[in-house]
């Protein structure tokens, strides 16, 4: 990190690969994030009982140790946002990650400065009081405040691919958030969902 550089605050890393954790510590490292590495997530768990990092980089194995971690995290009071890197994601990943406490889900390979700015946006959202919907729907789980972003734009009518640009997201992350907002409101697609919001306690709409 350039030494007249204010620090933006420690990023936990963890991948398997050394190469990959080189490239992304240089990449937080000329961002101005201090950067502290973890080529496994016991250590990681070790070094979060002890200090609050601004976010955790993790990468998500194929087997489900990487949702285990997460659960472990947030066992362990560490509220930082989670974004979580795969090489084989998929939708049913991407969700269960998002179930499990990550605040983002990409997809590899990625450009490192595309997560520079994934990490930007996590730790602003994440300092924001983020807005309740807790009487969304009536008996409905209540949303987080990144649902909420979601189903405010999915209510605009955009596309999952506007959604996450906007949001400074993956549109699979995006996917994700949108399932979980279906599940809360057990609705089948998106339009049963604007209906059931937007048809509360009037009798004219279908």
């Amino acid at each position: 990190m350039p030494g007249n550089m204010l620090s933006k605050g420690e990023v936990f890393v963890i991948d398997t690969d050394a190469a990959s954790r080189e490239q992304l510590s240089t990449a937080l490292q000329q961002s101005a994030y201090d950067v502290i590495c973890f080529a496994d997530g016991a250590s990681l768990l070790s070094e979060a009982k002890t200090r609050m990092p601004a976010c955790v980089l993790m990468e998500l194995p194929p087997d489900r140790s990487g949702l285990d971690m997460l659960k472990r995290l947030r066992e362990e009071n560490c509220m930082a946002p989670v974004l979580v890197t795969s090489a084989n994601g998929s939708i049913a990943m991407a969700v269960d990650a998002i179930k499990n406490g990550a605040a983002d889900f990409i997809e590899k390979p990625f450009r490192t400065h595309d997560i520079v700015d994934r990490i930007d946006a996590a730790i602003d959202e994440f300092a924001q009081p983020g807005p309740s919907r807790q009487g969304w729907l009536p008996g409905c789980d209540p949303l987080t405040a990144r649902e909420v972003g979601v189903l405010e734009h999915l209510a605009a009518g955009l596309t999952n691919k506007e959604i996450a640009r906007r949001m400074h997201l993956s549109a699979r992350t995006v996917e994700g958030y949108r399932a979980s907002i279906l599940r809360k409101a057990g609705a089948k697609n998106v339009t049963d969902l604007l209906r059931r919001i937007f048809g509360q306690g009037s009798t004219t709409q279908a």
